[in-house]
């Protein structure tokens, strides 16, 4: 039977789930052989990109589930969300009342998948190195307030900060911060290829073709020693060229399980099916969309430009004929659901309007019609983006003040044309490192930024995000948050566009698979297991 699993926030940042209708046993198993997942990741090592799974360059939702299986970190964020929690640590809290020294404790006798000993040097190695290769995904920033890293013994780590930071624990659970073995990882170099190896979970064994990663093999690590249950012994995930291909192996049976991305069309169709063997599992999600600006580009420099497109989008017909109920309109940076949130856009331009737009241009002496072309990538966010950029094109083109045309290319190419600052306008999407207002903010808008954008704010980068962090009440941090969306609606060096939910499609024997997913998009594979069909 089909069942619809929906996973409800019962407080901001925290959600717990709530199962409707009936389905398989809840207890997972270790039997029947390995569990499969389908995904539309693609994972290629290539001349601008050659170490896609090094925790010192990985930053994307794809890599960064890959490497959360594999590479341990010295905290995690527990089941169901929250605080993060304790995972190759056993104990870590700040030490000081202005949040600028943390220390932690390694639990006892942990392991590299080798057999080697893990130890305080092995974190200070690994944190250290991801500080200094300063790779060009632009991942290291996480790590921007640590200023030393301290080890005591073989078990204990304080980190000095040069400012206070009430998210780094957060900063510590993300795969920046896995911990890596110096006989594997060299300190100043990254690892190319696809090798991984850690004290995580799980060791992976990666099949490539062409210099992708077509099928990556997790099996159960004999090793590991930290906070998380493993309810299988073996778990592979397969990489397919796009939603349909995905979905017919899960009718077929050739998968067990898939997850993002999923085409609109089918979320509807799984939702709607009664009489499957597929359970539908539904979750808010914390997945923005946006466009980004390079905003020395000579077409959108003058900001006037920038404002009338955000003037002119309407977010409303963009997700109903693209996305219909998977996604919602989204007016800032920060998602509605995660505290700070600010409907920073709305309250600027209100409802699109081409008169008004027509006047910014007008005020700033710009002719219209303004030319530009909108990149998007092809095959990294799904094939729904096309659709979505088309209906953008249409909006903008329709108002008479723009000349647009779309391009798209695939994510190898387009994300490094995108860092060395080739497009003016493109299209770009976001899973958080960690559910918090500073996560949607500090990687777009801070020094360092990930999208390399000339974008500076000195208000932004020196007192808001400074004070922002000294909260460890996130709530009190509210009003600096609100103040950095609010600067962001007027300057738009990004235009954020929608808010997406997010979705697993697994059949009926499948155990745990409403678990596998967290708010941020972490792939908790762990939580998958083996039930009695329904």
């Amino acid at each position: 039977m089909n069942r619809k699993t929906l996973v409800l926030p019962t407080v901001v940042g925290l959600l717990a789930p709530v199962l409707a209708a009936c389905g398989g046993s809840d207890s997972g198993s270790s039997g029947g052989g390995s569990i499969v997942v389908g995904t539309t990741d693609r994972f290629t090592a290539s001349s601008e990109a050659p170490a896609p799974v090094d925790p010192a360059y990985a930053y994307d939702v794809g890599t960064w589930n890959i490497l959360r299986q594999t590479v341990q970190t010295l905290m995690v964020q527990p089941r169901g969300d929250g605080e993060p929690e304790p995972e190759a640590a056993e104990s870590c809290g700040f030490t000081d009342t202005g949040n600028e020294r943390y220390a932690c404790k390694l639990r006892k006798d942990l392991k590299f998948s080798n057999g080697k000993a893990v130890t305080a040097a092995d974190v200070k190695f690994s944190i250290d190195r991801a500080r200094s290769i300063k790779a060009d995904s632009g991942v290291f920033a996480l790590l921007s307030t640590v200023d030393t890293v301290e080890t005591q013994g073989d078990r204990e780590v304080i980190f000095h900060l040069k400012t206070a930071d009430a998210t780094f624990p957060f900063k510590l659970s993300t795969p920046v911060a896995g911990i890596v073995n110096p006989d594997d990882y060299e300190k100043n170099k990254l690892r190319d290829g696809f090798k991984i190896d850690g004290s995580g979970p799980y060791t992976m064994e990666a099949e490539e073709k062409d210099n992708e990663l077509v099928k990556a093999v997790f099996t159960k690590n004999p090793n590991y020693k930290g906070a998380l249950k493993v309810k299988n012994d073996k778990v592979e995930m397969r990489s397919f060229k796009d939603a349909s291909a995905m979905g017919t192996a899960l009718t077929k049976g050739d998968i067990n399980l898939m997850t993002r991305t999923m085409t609109p069309d089918q979320i509807q169709k799984l939702s709607s099916d009664s009489k499957g063997n597929v359970n539908l599992v539904e979750m808010p999600g914390l997945e923005i969309r946006y466009l980004a600006f390079n905003t020395d580009a000579t077409t959108v420099k003058t900001k006037a430009v920038r404002q009338a497109m955000a003037q002119l989008v309407n977010r409303g017909e963009l997700v109903s004929k693209v996305y219909g109920s998977t996604a919602e309109p989204l007016f800032s940076l920060v998602p509605a659901t995660i505290t700070g949130h600010s409907n920073s856009f709305f309250n600027k331009y209100g409802d699109a309007s081409v008169a008004k737009a027509k006047s910014l241009l007008a005020r700033a002496s710009i002719t219209a019609p303004v030319k530009l072309t909108l990149h998007y990538t092809t095959d990294h966010y799904g094939s729904a983006t096309k659709t979505e950029f088309q209906q953008l094109q249409q909006q903008l083109n329709d108002s008479g003040l723009f000349d647009v045309r779309i391009k798209g290319e695939p994510w190898s190419t387009f994300r490094p044309a995108e860092q060395k600052g080739k497009y003016d306008v493109y299209g770009m999407g976001w899973f958080p490192d960690f559910p918090d207002a500073d996560n949607y903010i500090a990687p777009f808008l801070d020094k360092d930024n990930f999208l390399g954008s000339p974008y500076a704010n000195s208000q932004i980068i020196s007192n808001l995000i400074p004070q922002s962090r000294r909260e460890a009440d996130r709530l009190t941090a509210s009003k600096s948050i609100t103040d950095i969306q609010d600067i962001v609606a007027n300057d738009v060096p990004v235009l954020p566009l929608w808010q997406g939910k997010q979705y697993i499609a697994a059949q009926d024997d499948i155990t745990g698979a409403e678990w596998a997913l967290n708010s941020s998009s972490t792939l908790q594979l762990w939580e998958l297991g083996r039930g009695v069909s329904g």
